[in-house]
């Protein structure tokens, strides 16, 4: 469950814009990003293409992908289990199998898929929680990247090898990859939320930092959308 946890949000804001130290900014705050994909195999692709990706509450990872260069759309829904359980009062008793999931649309000549997985282990959420995401707990907050073809498959399990291998953090990677099998769009009131309620105290605490970072990390991708 979400909940205010501050007593004055607008102030507290600007505290975070500036600093971007804070709740689980504060656990993702990187001087550096994680490293790209191997480059024999990241995923060559023409056209639009369609990623996943869950991380904890979806209002913040998909205003992080909102935010980047080449992405065309950035949707919060969910992903993992059936239709018939796709609602949020559903999905929010953890017992359905989805995890609140953001599907992303992209141009892949302006952004490939390795740089939006770069994007995803640095700054939209910590890999490193299982079922959980600084205040939400639960399996519908899960670590997890929904693939929607065999190459984003292959990369994605390749690339978490490779972070491990690498020891680019200090616990263990819980991030799960699977191809997707649907994804159903949350209800409207959650699509861009973090824009449309810029002064909640949820999303100062925990998500307006995460646009710092992206800022900060990755200047060539970021964009004020």
């Amino acid at each position: 469950m979400r909940s205010s946890l501050l007593p004055s949000a607008r102030s507290l804001l600007g505290v975070a814009l500036l600093t971007g130290l804070m709740a689980c900014g504060a656990g993702m705050a990187r001087s550096q990003p994680v490293p790209l994909p191997d480059p024999k195999v990241d995923v060559p692709a023409a056209g639009q293409q369609t990623a996943v990706f869950a991380g904890g509450c979806f209002w913040g990872v998909e205003a992080v992908f909102d935010h980047v260069k080449g992405v065309r759309k950035a949707t919060s829904g969910y992903a993992g289990g059936n239709a018939g359980t796709a609602d949020y009062e559903t999905v929010s008793t953890g017992r359905t199998g989805h995890a609140e999931s953001v599907r992303v649309v992209y141009d892949p000549s302006k952004v490939s898929y390795g740089q939006l997985l770069k994007v995803y282990f640095s700054v939209a959420h910590d890999p490193t929680q299982l079922n959980r995401q600084s205040p939400d707990v639960g399996t519908q907050y899960r670590s997890e990247i929904f693939t929607t073809t065999p190459a984003q498959q292959a990369t994605a399990k390749a690339y978490i090898a490779q972070l491990t291998a690498a020891k680019a953090f200090p616990a263990p990677i819980v991030t799960r990859v699977e191809p997707l099998k649907a994804f159903y769009p949350a209800e409207a009131y959650h699509q861009h939320y973090l824009a449309q309620h810029p002064d909640d105290p949820y999303i100062v605490y925990n998500d307006a930092p995460k646009l710092v970072h992206l800022k900060q990390l990755f200047p060539a991708l970021y964009t004020d959308g």
